[in-house]
């Protein structure tokens, strides 16, 4: 998959969580099964509510390191 494929990852203040496929999964590069895979193994973070897996937007950001650190008070 070439970068142009690619979604960026939103804020979270805009967008709180990204459906596993095909926001999340898109985002880093990833096929669907690949996605899913991750996701069982526990390297993507999720929430499930019912049937439905959904990204925390924050968490993902957080682990891509794309807000940069955060400084301690």
């Amino acid at each position: 998959m070439t970068t142009a494929n690619r979604t960026a990852v939103p804020d979270s203040a805009e967008q709180p969580t990204m459906r596993v496929w095909p926001e999340t999964g898109q985002a880093l590069g990833l096929g669907r099964q690949s996605t899913y895979d991750a996701v069982a193994r526990g390297e993507i973070p999720v929430i499930r509510i019912g049937r439905r897996l959904l990204v925390p937007t924050a968490s993902l950001r957080r682990m891509l390191a794309l807000d940069g650190p955060k400084s301690v008070a």
